[in-house]
């Protein structure tokens, strides 16, 4: 019987351990809901337990950005002062809506998207140490928010500039783009696999199009270069450690 309640006792210590371990992880997290929000878009529109999915993802988003660059109690406030009016967009315009409305949720979510950008790159590109799996889910977390941030880049732009972006009719049932068109578009531009079905039209758009593809490949060599000098100097100095112990 004691062996038992021993047994019981460490199973209920050990899973708040795990629940922590995984709470302490928010680049992980920030990228799991990131990615949950990528796969739900496309039956938000048509299965209502797929929509209210999507809107439970989306706002954890926003509030994981601002807990995974809670590094500092500064950025934590400005963060949630971007963050409360775009939760209230969030949930408050919950359907496209046209004019100034759906200009002011575009530059909402822009700007907030911008500001985590801006602070998890100096944090994540700053590392001293060796890398660990939280440094690469950050990088991995800041390509897919600057995929979203461009997503509502083009999506502004065709609000003010109507016809700014063409939908091939054989390959898209609507005529103008919404914002799933844009995601996909931007991420097709930035991967440099290309969205077929959507073009930039406007001169504009064709130079937002340049700008993304080559920041998306600099981003890329950027992280390798980065990643491969932090595992080098950790190896040099395992070495020069090991040489010093035999040396004494």
């Amino acid at each position: 019987m004691p062996d038992v309640v021993d047994r019981k006792s460490e199973k209920a210590s050990s899973s708040p351990g795990w629940l922590l371990s995984l709470i302490h992880r928010r680049f992980l997290l920030l990228f799991l809901f990131l990615l949950a929000t990528l796969a739900l878009y496309p039956f938000a529109e048509n299965s209502p337990s797929a929509y209210i999915a999507f809107r439970f993802a989306g706002s954890a988003v926003i509030l994981f950005s601002v807990y995974a660059i809670g590094f500092r109690r500064s950025l934590v406030i400005l963060g949630l002062m971007l963050a409360v009016p775009r939760l209230v967009q969030h949930f408050l315009a919950l359907r496209a809506n046209a004019g100034a409305l759906a200009l002011l949720s575009i530059l909402l979510s822009f700007a907030f998207d911008l500001f985590i950008i801006i602070v998890m790159f100096r944090r994540v590109f700053s590392f001293k140490d060796k890398p660990t799996a939280e440094t690469i889910f950050g990088a991995l977390c800041i390509y897919l928010l600057v995929g979203f941030s461009f997503a509502s880049v083009y999506e502004m732009l065709a609000t003010l500039q109507p016809g700014a972006f063409y939908l091939d009719p054989a390959t898209n049932t609507h005529f103008i783009p919404n914002r799933f068109d844009f995601i996909f578009y931007s991420f097709g531009t930035m991967t440099a696999l290309g969205a077929s079905g959507i073009a930039p039209v406007s001169n504009q758009a064709r130079a937002l199009t340049i700008i993304q593809s080559m920041l998306g490949i600099f981003y890329l060599a950027i992280l390798i270069s980065r990643l491969m000098a932090a595992y080098r100097a950790h190896l040099l100095e395992e070495k020069a450690h090991l040489l010093e112990e035999r040396r004494e």
